[in-house]
């Protein structure tokens, strides 16, 4: 985190707490090691052949499958897409395949334990992770990477970056389908803004210590996870 506040104060960018002037994020070159240029085209070049082998072995049988559970379960599409903040804070179409009933609440309020919105297919898939699947659509496209900061309703991020510090350092780089944060426990609803902290706090740490090692580590701990299931995957 030393590092996210000698950027901030360097660049003099909102850190939080207070309403700050119309500045989103400045980006610094070699900040973080995802800026130098080579690392930079490793992490896309991973992404691209990642997400390949997956919509061509997992989503291409997947989709059509899933596809047709969820028109049988409840009426509605197939795909919800949602803008979420992305790198830089810009905006994006963050794609899953829908888990909840159509209703007015999903751009602007998380999924809890218990919600009454979410269908029973849904629950199996939002337990899985099966839902997140469409996003290597996202990654593929340029969006997003295989492993970074998850993406937050635009909502949120207006209503964090206000009262967490550095909150905003977080878009320095793509959203992830996976992140530090959440194979550490850090993911799903937050209910109390220091569970927001410490995601936050998780996803700087990523920043600062990339690699394509750590890459692949979360990504097979997300994997064993998933398996084993998850207590705040609802």
């Amino acid at each position: 985190m030393k590092q996210a506040d000698k950027i901030a104060e360097r660049l003099n960018i909102f850190t939080g707490v207070q309403k700050p002037p119309e500045v989103t994020v400045i980006r610094l070159k070699s900040a973080y090691p995802q800026e130098e240029r080579f690392n930079r085209y490793v992490k896309r070049s991973f992404d691209v052949v990642f997400s390949c082998l997956v919509l061509l072995f997992i989503l291409s049988w997947l989709y059509p499958l899933i596809a047709l559970l969820i028109r049988l379960d409840s009426r509605g599409p197939v795909i919800f897409k949602q803008h979420r903040s992305g790198r830089d804070n810009k905006s994006f179409w963050c794609y899953k395949f829908r888990s909840m009933r159509v209703n007015d609440d999903s751009h602007h309020k998380q999924a809890s334990r218990n919600d009454d919105r979410i269908t029973g297919l849904g629950r199996f898939l939002r337990r899985t992770s099966l839902d997140e699947f469409p996003q290597f659509i996202n990654v593929l496209i340029g969006n997003m990477s295989v492993v970074g900061p998850r993406p937050h309703m635009l909502k949120h991020t207006e209503q964090y970056r206000y009262v967490i510090k550095n909150y905003m350092v977080r878009h320095y780089s793509k959203p992830g389908i996976t992140g530090w944060a959440q194979i550490n426990g850090y993911r799903g609803e937050t209910l109390q803004t220091d569970a927001m902290e410490k995601r936050v706090e998780h996803d700087i740490w990523y920043l600062e210590n990339w690699s394509v090692y750590l890459d692949i580590k979360i990504i097979l701990r997300t994997v064993s996870q998933v398996l084993r299931g998850h207590i705040n995957a609802y």
